[in-house]
């Protein structure tokens, strides 16, 4: 379960060997400012030259070689609108992390609080990190196509799910999925994520509710795993498909608009 702690908390432990904070932006956003001692490691990072989710083996190395050891608890914090964060406390989680914890306020938020910014790079300190991985945060396609007890969350643009609009070769959506955007999950005025209660409007205008098994998915992961975290959050059963439309466009999988 991923734990949002506020900015202070997030500086009281600056620096101290138990934890390690982690600058989930991409890399020229880190090297233009960032936190105290953060290492960075983007949604990109993550991914094989296809676009494909690394094998658990190697994502535990990545962790590792950056400083994440099965000892040290990992801080996350993000850019505007959370789909960097998000996607990489995802992966942690499908690792096998229950220790993750993600700043509820943006980078932008921090420095305009006028806390401290650094702008070298931080050294890496390799750990050994130990991957457990939890199947229970992860859907395929073969989890998608072959059951019919899902309720398949579609995160993206309106246009995106209708067909009307994207870069699709073969526009439209996963069959039975509902439409949910995930920037109405997002946070507004420096926040990283919107309220617990603006998510539970959000489900109820949808019609998700809690007893659905929920799978989230968009068009490469990032934007659905804003969807699962705000789900995982307020306690429903939720997966990422993180392989999402991209995917399933390209499998022969039928699609409807």
């Amino acid at each position: 379960m991923v734990a949002f702690v506020t900015a202070d908390w997030v500086a009281q432990r600056l620096g101290e060997p138990g934890f390690l904070v982690i600058d989930t932006r991409f890399s020229m956003r880190h090297l233009m400012g960032h936190l105290k001692l953060a290492v960075n490691v983007p949604p990109p990072k993550l991914r094989d030259a296809q676009g494909g989710l690394l094998p658990a083996e190697h994502l535990g190395r990545l962790f590792g070689e950056v400083g994440l050891g099965d000892d040290v608890i990992p801080v996350l914090y993000d850019g505007s609108d959370g789909r960097n964060s998000a996607m990489v406390s995802w992966a942690l989680e499908y690792l096998g992390r229950d220790d993750v914890h993600v700043m509820d306020v943006v980078y932008d938020q921090w420095k305009a609080q006028g806390r401290e910014v650094l702008y070298r790079p931080v050294p890496r300190r390799p750990r050994q990190f130990t991957v457990r991985v939890n199947p229970g945060v992860r859907a395929s396609i073969d989890d998608i196509a072959g059951s019919k007890g899902l309720k398949l969350v579609d995160t993206r643009s309106l246009e995106e799910y209708t067909g009307e609009a994207g870069t699709d070769d073969n526009p439209g959506h996963i069959p039975g999925a509902v439409h949910l955007p995930w920037q109405d999950l997002v946070g507004r005025d420096g926040q990283l994520a919107c309220s617990e209660t603006q998510a539970q409007r959000t489900f109820d205008v949808a019609n998700i509710n809690p007893s659905d098994r929920i799978v989230t998915y968009c068009k490469v992961g990032a934007r659905a795993a804003v969807a699962y975290l705000a789900f995982k959050r307020l306690g429903y059963d939720v997966r990422l498909y993180d392989a999402s439309y991209a995917e399933w466009e390209q499998s022969g999988n039928p699609v409807e608009k």
